[in-house]
């Protein structure tokens, strides 16, 4: 299924599913149903899927909705407009993180970013390449084992989560802007602390490289950025292979534009069972009721080929045939504060 989360002004939010040109609103005749977390509630309690809970509750009573208008909608405006396809009611329920190092094409990125190299070195010479050769030697485990742990990272809660057409900001205390054009992964825990995944989402983690380049342990601060996530939850991906595309466009001309990007198993050195073992392998991952977006990685990313930096009023576009409707998210200014030193004051 494509499940959409969408917001009608002075009525609220909904959630609904794609079908065609239209959009299912599921709330308008299951009242109780307003998000995706209240259809995963419902499924536990029925003991259905989420797919069939969601659904099941749609019948011919159900409004429908021009998904084109949606789209083209301004966030936060007098028309209905889509919010991320995934969430909390507590957005300081959901874990954000990712892994890193995954794609074949990332670790020549990544080890550029570190060495300046143009040509990797015979044998791996930045913890970045010894990481990446540690995945594709023991990253796809077989069925029941647990293989190389990959790279991970935390990069925030619920509170940095986009959904399209909403900015992502450069902070004041940043040096660049960075797109990670990726799918995240997105769990709910059940009340036996067992993750369960309802689907995947394309999504933007954007980070800061120029940051990270100064030294790989920097790493961890340039991932404490807003990210983006939707507009569509697919539920029925097989994570097996997909190929997607990123543009940037800068005063309505393009100044980017990375090409075929390939993800899903087949171009990964870590298979999925093995990103989310390890991710869930942690107790603390697995707290009943919480929500988890993880991203999986990408196979290249501009700043190693770019002569430019992001800038407030640039457009990024993440695009994936066959996979729902594209990602577009401005880049926009942070709060000027926040390149001010902080001040800590006594309780």
């Amino acid at each position: 299924m494509r499940v959409v989360q969408f917001v009608i002004p002075g009525e609220g939010r909904r959630v609904g599913f794609v079908d065609g040109d239209e959009v299912v609103d599921v709330t308008s005749s299951s009242a109780s149903l307003t998000s995706v977390f209240d259809v995963f509630e419902a499924s536990q309690a029925s003991g259905t899927s989420f797919d069939a809970a969601l659904a099941g509750a749609a019948n011919d009573s159900s409004s429908r909705l021009n998904y084109a208008e949606m789209l083209s909608a301004e966030v936060g405006g007098d028309s209905t407009y889509l919010i991320a396809p995934f969430d909390h009611p507590d957005t300081h329920r959901v874990i954000v993180s990712g892994t890193g190092l995954t794609h074949t094409g990332s670790m020549k990125s990544r080890d550029q970013m570190h060495s300046g190299d143009e040509k990797p070195a015979e044998e791996p010479a930045t913890d970045s390449a010894k990481m990446f050769q540690m995945g594709i030697e023991g990253g796809k485990p077989a069925a029941g084992e647990r293989g190389v742990s990959p790279e991970w990272f935390y990069k925030g809660n619920g509170t940095i989560v986009r959904g399209p057409g909403e900015g992502l900001e450069i902070p004041a205390f940043a040096l660049d802007g960075g797109e990670e054009p990726e799918l995240g992964g997105c769990y709910f825990i059940d009340k036996t602390g067992t993750p369960r995944r309802v689907g995947f989402a394309l999504g933007n983690e954007w980070a800061d490289h120029e940051t990270e380049r100064i030294n790989y342990l920097y790493l961890a601060p340039s991932k404490l950025r807003s990210c983006a996530l939707g507009p569509e939850l697919i539920t029925d991906f097989e994570f097996d292979e997909l190929e997607l595309e990123c543009t940037v466009e800068r005063d309505g001309k393009k100044i980017y534009e990375s090409g075929p990007l390939y993800s899903g198993e087949e171009y990964m050195s870590h298979s999925l069972a093995n990103c989310e073992d390890h991710h869930f392998k942690y107790p603390l991952h697995r707290v009943p009721g919480d929500a988890h977006i993880h991203f999986f990685g990408t196979s290249q990313l501009s700043y190693s080929t770019r002569d430019w930096k992001f800038q407030p009023g640039d457009v990024i576009t993440i695009a994936a045939e066959g996979f729902g409707a594209p990602l577009t998210s401005p880049v926009v200014g942070g709060d000027p504060v926040e390149g001010r030193a902080i001040r800590v004051v006594k309780a």
